[in-house]
């Protein structure tokens, strides 16, 4: 059964910072293939929301949207939470969700 996803605010001030960087540094063409990859990877967590990596905190997941860009969520009942987005390539002692720490 599809559970229904909510978007966290810090999640989604990342995204609007991210879509901005990508029109204004590449183009509109490529700030939507972003967006069509992450609404790919929602729709299969929607589905199947074990499929994510679980993170140092248990309850919290991880899937890569992009090579560089790695969505985190957890699953509230039937609600999928969207938390955070995080850009892979910055130092991953500055990740809180790391287990590499």
């Amino acid at each position: 059964m599809a559970k229904q996803i909510i978007y966290k605010k810090r999640f989604l001030n990342k995204l609007d910072k991210l879509l901005i960087y990508l029109e204004k540094e590449w183009s509109i063409t490529i700030a939507n293939e972003f967006l069509d990859k992450l609404e790919e990877k929602m729709h299969a967590i929607k589905l199947h929301p074990d499929i994510g990596s679980i993170t140092l905190f248990k309850k919290i997941r991880s899937i890569l949207v992009t090579k560089h860009n790695r969505i985190y969520y957890r699953i509230e009942g039937n609600k999928i939470a969207v938390i955070n987005m995080i850009d892979t390539r910055k130092n991953p002692k500055k990740n809180p969700f790391n287990k590499s720490k």
